[in-house]
């Protein structure tokens, strides 16, 4: 199994969360959006994934692309260390909390995005941050709103699902961009004990090789 990822990517931070939840194993394979005009661009990877983002897993000769899908393809897949809840409501809750942070708040913040602000539309460092932190900062107020009934430690329940895979890579970038989460307790307070987990750590962007 490969993994096609690059170390920022929120998107392909969610996979290796639930690749290593699950005890499978993948080689990496970077693809780095910034080095010689974007790496996602070359016709090589365009020849894995048309739409040229991250991440890409390719499963014997089996391609596939966008991170929830993936998701729930390895909890199909490979059932052990189940990342959804057995009981059909929970199941719902997870992927739309999961949901809320894939089409709500990271396709406004993602990459290409911010490239098309600062570049086409020429607006400031400011502005373009400012606009980040808008859009975090919506969707965290629903997603606070939607862990009325977490126990601190995870999104929903006493294990991890693939809301805890989505949720902590989000938290990562916010933080990057001086996102203040205090206003934010139950969010904070799984992101803090979701990265005491191995998992989680090993999953991190600085964890990664292509980082050093």
């Amino acid at each position: 199994m490969q993994l096609y990822t690059y170390f920022r990517s929120s998107a392909a931070y969610r996979v290796r969360i639930a690749l290593n939840l699950k005890g499978l194993n993948a080689d990496y394979i970077p693809v780095h959006l910034l080095n010689n005009g974007g790496e996602q661009h070359s016709d090589a990877y365009k020849a894995v994934n048309p739409s040229e983002l991250v991440p890409s897993l390719v499963d014997n000769e089996f391609q596939l692309s966008q991170s929830l899908s993936i998701l729930e393809y390895l909890e199909e897949r490979y059932p052990e260390t189940a990342l959804l809840p057995q009981d059909i409501q929970q199941r719902a809750l997870v992927r739309a909390f999961s949901l809320a942070i894939a089409c709500d708040i990271h396709p406004l913040n993602n990459l290409r995005v911010l490239q098309y602000l600062s570049g086409t539309l020429e607006v400031s460092d400011e502005q373009k941050n400012t606009w980040y932190r808008h859009w975090v900062d919506t969707g965290f107020k629903t997603l606070e709103a939607l862990l009325h009934s977490s126990n601190g430690r995870f999104c929903f329940g006493d294990q991890p699902t693939f809301a805890d895979c989505c949720l902590i890579p989000q938290v990562y970038n916010a933080l990057r961009f001086n996102v203040d989460i205090t206003a934010y307790p139950k969010i904070a307070s799984i992101y803090q004990h979701c990265n005491t987990l191995a998992a989680f750590q090993q999953a991190a962007p600085e964890a990664q090789q292509e980082a050093a």
